[in-house]
């Protein structure tokens, strides 16, 4: 069985310029996790190619790719978010913002032409990018008495989660990351350390 507990991004920002009927495409392809650094990125190339026409992008948050937006920014409808997003779709990625700037070349290149440009200036930007799987993970955090903490970290040596916190005193408390599909086995060998119990948030 496939454990569908990864995701694909991009490791860093990446570019590429695609010019159709002297109109120039500014593509920027960004790894973001939260909607505010999205506003962050966006208001920095707003400021940034002020003098461009349009400053479109598309963006996909989350391990489920639930959370998306596409946004034509005065282009016609459909014609600029839709076919970025639709590159971020079909190269199944998230956690990413793709923002295309157009400067208009005085050449009107209609709603097919621009969906085609928009296309290509934000797949050349993500094919730029170096794409990297990372694992959807969840914590857990146990309680459990000072005299049964090598009991824990034997589990914790053997099940190699991120040990996220930990308070070490009578009563001791550890913040466990683990990839999601390893959590059910790691959740119950913490269950059955003697006094140890599972704080839910």
């Amino acid at each position: 069985m496939m454990a569908n507990d990864t995701y694909k991004t991009i490791s860093d920002l990446s570019e590429a310029i695609f010019t159709e009927k002297r109109s120039k495409f500014l593509a920027f392809a960004i790894p973001v996790r939260t909607v505010e650094e999205i506003k962050e990125h966006i208001d920095f190339y707003q400021k940034k190619y002020y003098d461009a026409r349009h400053v479109c992008y598309a963006y996909m948050l989350g391990a489920e790719r639930e959370t998306f937006r596409a946004n034509d920014n005065g282009e016609p409808s459909g014609t600029a978010g839709k076919p970025i997003l639709g590159q971020i779709n079909s190269n199944e990625l998230t956690d990413i913002l793709v923002v295309v700037i157009r400067y208009f070349g005085g050449i009107k290149l209609g709603t097919s032409g621009l969906i085609v440009a928009y296309k290509a200036a934000s797949a050349e930007a993500i094919a730029a990018a170096e794409v990297i799987e990372k694992t959807v993970d969840e914590e857990i955090t146990v309680a459990f008495e000072y005299p049964f903490m090598n009991d824990v970290m034997r589990i914790v040596k053997e099940e190699e989660p991120e040990i996220i916190r930990q308070f070490f005193d009578m009563d001791c408390e550890m913040t466990l990351r683990i990839r999601q599909s390893l959590m059910p086995k790691l959740r119950a060998r913490l269950e059955k350390v003697e006094t140890g119990r599972i704080l839910e948030k």
